[in-house]
């Protein structure tokens, strides 16, 4: 492979005009004829630039609304010759083909087309056929061609030129190749997902494409061993984590953003609720409450299980005032994500150094669609956000029905349960849980588990009896025994929620009848794994 190439013509048609002017100045203080297309040529010349326009280079005009521009022999062969091929060179003499030495091109906006909601004649109309195709065939000739994509490049390649005298090397065309490759697939991937997704309706069509630009790389994944790096999607998508403000603190690391996850999930529950608090630890809540305002909610999820809330992620559905700040700093936490935070709860937090406050702006929604991807060996399962909801849908199933109370606190337990690992036992009692049992084999040890983290509260705080009396339960599938059920029941709770659909139904509705609980069944599960 040839190492550099002088640099003599350069075909330039951007959608992105950002630092067009300048890398045109660039090009031409070296003598590089400028050869372009439709806009771009006109921003070019109101820059003062000669340019020579691509019809002329052709000896064909635009035509069909520019859709045939480049399209042409004359401008894929001047791309694609290869400089050493003494066949190549004796048709391009014979066909009066130039060589181009440089592309600069950026592709019509079709993410963004789609972002803003255009109609479906635009939205096509803004598939690009002729960019992608010169950015191909010279990423393919990067031997002899440099290919530009994106405007943050203009700077290297400048650089470089002045380096090299008016030179590229092999290995910065090497490397524009590899982006610009990367730049054609996910553009691509858009237009397929669209198609699929929003033009023909599909949920999982026959071949998926899933476009991500790399937010940044992390120290390491969850272990140390392990490499890790955060990708964005590209196109619309839901905000997130990913997306959030770091006001302060250390980087953060794969555990953090995992766990942050998982806190911004759960919050997004209660969006549109009062003033709620919730505490992750190793992608599992270990205390949710609402209150009057963001220090009562987080002190009230606190209490559930203080000894685990060490080190933790903490979210809440509002804005962080200096009051929630120092109740929140009051014991070593890792994270805390919220809409936003006012100056004087920033100056709490920035006393510690170390945590981070991240910021969202806004709560995703919690019905919001969605994919969820998980790699398996030799493949990827795709499945569907689970953000069913089923207050409307409850079938009481015992002699007793619940007090308003008690449905609230059966429902406040229900979404609460969704975000908890599997097997999950979840008590709450006047808008806060008082006790969660985790990703246990057995439900029944989630119950017990969940009964024995709230004893330990009340003792740590002094109660008199721990908060899972007279408290609420969900679980987040069926209790295939009565045992679970009657675990529950000895440790106060007097109302259960439960998807029901065990063959032992009778058994269980009969053990909570037996216990004048009440009991109402969802019809659903919420798995989480």
């Amino acid at each position: 492979m040839t190492d550099k190439v002088a640099l003599r013509r350069a075909l330039l048609s951007v959608s992105d005009k950002t630092g067009l002017a300048d890398l045109g100045r660039a090009l031409s203080a070296r003598g590089v004829e400028l050869v372009s297309t439709g806009g771009t040529a006109k921003a070019l010349r109101e820059a003062g630039l000669e340019v020579r326009d691509i019809s002329d280079l052709t000896g064909f005009p635009e035509m069909m609304d520019g859709r045939v521009k480049t399209l042409h022999p004359k401008v894929h062969g001047g791309l694609l010759s290869v400089r050493s091929n003494a066949a190549h060179k004796a048709s391009m003499m014979e066909h009066d083909i130039p060589a181009i030495d440089l592309v600069v091109v950026n592709l019509y906006p079709f993410e963004a087309t789609v972002a803003r909601g255009a109609e479906r004649a635009e939205i096509i109309e803004n598939i690009d056929i002729g960019g992608p195709s010169m950015v191909r065939s010279a990423a393919k000739n990067h031997e002899s061609v440099a290919i530009v994509t994106d405007p943050a490049d203009y700077t290297a390649l400048t650089a470089e030129l002045e380096a090299e005298d008016g030179q590229t090397t092999l290995a910065l065309r090497k490397r524009l190749a590899a982006k610009a490759y990367a730049a054609t697939a996910a553009y691509d991937s858009a237009i397929a997902s669209w198609f699929a997704f929003s033009d023909q309706g599909e949920t999982h069509p026959e071949t998926l494409t899933v476009a991500m630009t790399r937010g940044s790389a992390l120290r390491y994944g969850e272990n140390p061993h392990q490499a890790a790096a955060v990708y964005v999607p590209r196109g619309p998508h839901a905000s997130g984590v990913a997306q959030a403000e770091q006001v302060q603190g250390k980087d953060l690391s794969y555990n953090n953003l995992n766990d942050a996850e998982g806190a911004l999930d759960l919050i997004s529950e209660f969006r549109d609720e009062g003033a709620t608090v919730a505490i992750i630890k190793h992608a599992n809540p270990c205390g949710v409450a609402s209150g009057d305002d963001i220090e009562a909610a987080y002190r009230a999820a606190l209490a559930c299980d203080p000894v685990s809330a060490f080190g933790g992620i903490i979210a809440s559905n509002r804005t962080l005032d200096e009051a929630a700040a120092e109740a929140i700093t009051g014991i070593f936490t890792e994270v805390v994500i919220a809409p936003d935070a006012d100056a004087a709860a920033r100056a709490v937090f920035a006393k510690k150094k170390n945590l981070r406050l991240l910021l969202t702006g806004d709560l995703p929604a919690p019905g919001r669609p969605g994919l969820l991807l998980k790699t398996i060996t030799g493949g990827v399962l795709v499945q569907g956000r689970d953000n069913a909801l089923v207050e409307d849908e409850l079938k009481l199933v015992t002699k007793r029905a619940p007090s308003e109370a008690e449905r609230r606190d059966m429902m406040f337990a229900w979404r609460v349960a969704k975000h908890v690992k599997s097997n999950a036992i979840v008590y709450a009692r006047d808008g806060a849980t008082a006790g969660i049992g985790a990703g246990q084999m057995s439900r029944l040890d989630s119950a017990r588990i969940a009964a024995w983290k709230a004893r330990d509260a009340a003792e740590a705080a002094g109660w008199a009896e721990p908060k899972t009396r007279g408290s609420a339960v969900a679980s987040d599938a069926f209790f295939p025994f009565a045992d679970g059920l009657i675990a529950a029941a000895e440790a106060g709770a007097t109302a259960i929620i439960q998807p029901g659909g065990s063959i032992r139904d009778e058994e269980v509705i009969a053990a909570a009848d037996e216990r004048d609980l009440t009991m109402m069944l969802t019809g659903m599960r919420h798995f989480r794994h």
